[in-house]
């Protein structure tokens, strides 16, 4: 299927109805060139968009239908999957042989090995049979400030997930540089409540979490595996290292902080923000904080930034890098709108917010 920038891209939010369709719903309503083609979601299927959703009305009112993949390539040039781990991939290659192209929010594109989605996934895996390694393999992994070139080409973009790209932003510059050790980097992450879904859930219960703190998929979280998988590509080697996410009684937003041992002893914090800085150059959404200057989540609260802060302790040869971001925006739709601009040959920038509404 033919796509021309000269008409809005037609876009169809397949998953609408959680936290991250939301999102989409509101970005692509608001957005310039794109239009919402089609809003399928399970939870309020038959009803009317505003009907169900009356604190967020859309320009054009759409009844929200179940995926009918011959309605959505008759009616879309883009898919936006916002849908649980595996059940993309059931829809993803059928889309795909029909000329739609493909954004996935979920995890299963994210591994060049299918094999290796399988063993992170295995619950998914064993609930939805999939033989799709060759999608696998040619799926761009949308981290758009390393990967536009590739994006720009591609039909399949796996959508990173929010710990990774908090993560990845610190990560990939030092790593990809040979400026820190790949040995005992270690990532202390705190996400608010939201990064949980939109499913009924007694942790995220208000009674649960508020006034607390805590960790949770200590060994093993999930995320683990794509940010290793990623930071290996960059390193030019295998990287393992600790990641430990915690709950925090906030509704959105993720506060990442990873310590990793320098190769070079003698760097300084002023040497490492001129690396960031010109890692970065010219990108709109990374924002590099002088010395001293630390983030706080609410700074990018409703916007697409990701803010970066670092320190070095000068004792020990530690740095100490810091990153918030959005875990709904950035870490989720903004980036996937991110990635839809660079596909239609647009800005990647259009459409998305950069200012934070405060306090």
């Amino acid at each position: 299927m033919a796509i021309s920038t000269s008409k809005p891209g037609r876009i169809a939010i397949i998953g609408a109805s959680g936290y991250g369709g939301l999102q989409l719903v509101k970005l692509i309503n608001e957005h310039p060139s794109f239009e919402i083609a089609s809003l399928n979601g399970e939870r309020s299927a038959g009803k009317s968009w505003n009907a169900s959703n009356p604190f967020m009305k859309i320009t054009a009112d759409k009844e929200i239908t179940k995926s009918n993949i011959d309605e959505i390539v008759e009616l879309s040039d883009y898919a936006i999957l916002s849908l649980p781990n595996g059940l993309s991939s059931q829809l993803t290659p059928l889309l795909l042989e029909k000329g739609v192209k493909v954004l996935d929010l979920s995890a299963d594109y994210r591994f060049k090995s299918l094999d290796k989605w399988k063993e992170v996934y295995s619950k998914e895996a064993s609930k939805y049979p999939r033989f799709d390694y060759e999608l696998c393999e040619e799926a761009i992994y949308g981290f758009s400030e390393e990967f536009s070139s590739e994006i720009s080409k591609s039909r399949l973009i796996a959508c990173p997930g929010c710990y990774p790209t908090s993560s990845l932003s610190v990560l990939i510059p030092f790593l990809k540089q040979g400026l820190i050790e790949s040995e005992g980097i270690i990532i202390d992450a705190k996400s608010g409540t939201s990064g949980g879904g939109r499913n009924p859930n007694e942790q995220l219960l208000l009674s649960e979490c508020s006034e607390s703190i805590k960790p949770y998929g200590v060994i093993g979280h999930r995320h683990r595996a794509e940010i290793e998988t990623i930071a290996s590509h960059f390193a030019g080697h295998e990287v393992n290292l600790q990641f430990t996410p915690h709950l925090v009684p906030m509704v959105r937003g993720i506060l990442t902080t990873v310590y990793a041992r320098l190769r070079d002893p003698g760097l300084t914090a002023e040497d490492c923000i001129i690396v960031l800085k010109a890692f970065y150059k010219n990108l709109p959404f990374i924002d590099i904080l002088p010395v001293g200057i630390y983030p706080a989540t609410k700074w990018v609260k409703n916007t697409n930034k990701v803010m970066i802060s670092v320190e070095v302790d000068k004792r020990n040869g530690r740095i100490v890098l810091m990153s918030v971001i959005d875990n709904l925006l950035k870490g989720q739709a903004g980036q996937a709108l991110q990635n839809l601009n660079i596909m239609h040959g647009l800005q990647s920038d259009v459409g998305l917010p950069k200012i934070t509404f405060y306090p």
